[in-house]
């Protein structure tokens, strides 16, 4: 079957929003209703639909963005950064749609971050300096995850940016460990499993990190799927698979997964089954 590209498909699902009538037609409501509107889609956006709905709400909200409170401003800028990363999980592949996502996504973070006025006054002093000033946990940890996503599309200049997507990681771990269910220090692990030693990487401290976020939240089921990626499979230095390092591993973690249940987390523990499912597929390649 002919798969639609997830741009064509966000589209087609805003349109058929608007023809039921469940959006409301942008532009005739005020921010704080829009928003109100963005986050009761927001909580179903498992389903392609909702998250067409959100986003288009969200981003309604942009022309009169400057009349919200600075935190108002924040909430919806970090919603649509994290958003943009979440919508390109709806097909397998890394398209450039799903660049134009990340790309747009790391764009709202920023923009977020800039509304803090000590990261832009240090911010030519460099990325980690202008950090220590921020203490928005989701406007970094999406951000990380959006600019992660566009290093790995293009692993030599990825290389060159992966401290940056570190140092964001790093901050927000060092402010709340167990931000959006551990995930900030499970993906900071990753990185550090995957980054090349001269450039920062650190294999026991990022096998550290996972195992640590899985206890933070046992129940959020994305961190299992990062130790069975990034510890179960070993990886070259541009991030090529090369084998599997521990086999029973990703068998045991990845039936905790499937046998796991959605519970508090509606779209990331969906991710995480259908994650699980890929990675068996790829097990067995690799094994039979």
């Amino acid at each position: 079957m002919i798969r639609l590209s997830r741009l064509l498909a966000l589209c087609l699902a805003i349109l058929l929003a608007l023809s039921t009538g469940v959006v409301t037609i942008l532009g005739t409501d005020s921010p704080p209703d829009l928003i109100a509107q963005a986050d009761l889609a927001y909580t179903t956006r498992y389903l392609q639909e909702s998250m067409a709905q959100a986003i288009a709400l969200y981003e309604a909200v942009l022309p009169d963005l400057d009349t919200l409170s600075a935190w108002s401003q924040a909430y919806v800028l970090n919603r649509l950064s994290q958003l943009c990363y979440e919508a390109a999980m709806f097909t397998e592949g890394n398209t450039p749609e799903d660049k134009e996502l990340f790309t747009q996504g790391k764009a709202y973070g920023f923009q977020s971050l800039r509304l803090n006025e000590e990261f832009v006054a240090h911010e030519s002093s460099g990325l980690e300096k202008a950090l220590s000033y921020v203490t928005d946990d989701a406007a970094m940890h999406w951000t990380a995850n959006n600019w992660g996503m566009l290093c790995g599309m293009n692993p030599i200049q990825g290389l060159l940016q992966q401290g940056s997507v570190l140092a964001l990681f790093a901050r927000c771990v060092e402010l709340d460990p167990d931000f959006w269910g551990g995930s900030a220090a499970s993906a900071l692990g990753s990185l550090l499993i995957m980054v090349p030693r001269p450039l920062g990487g650190d294999d026991e401290a990022g096998l550290a990190l996972v195992e640590d976020s899985i206890l933070m939240d046992p129940s959020y089921l994305h961190n299992r799927i990062i130790l069975a990626e990034y510890w179960g499979f070993t990886y070259g230095y541009f991030g090529q698979l090369t084998g599997i390092r521990d086999a029973e591993l990703i068998e045991r973690e990845l039936a905790l997964v499937l046998e796991g249940e959605i519970g508090d987390w509606p779209f990331w523990n969906r991710q995480a089954k259908i994650a699980a499912e890929r990675l068996l597929t790829q097990l067995r390649e690799i094994t039979d």
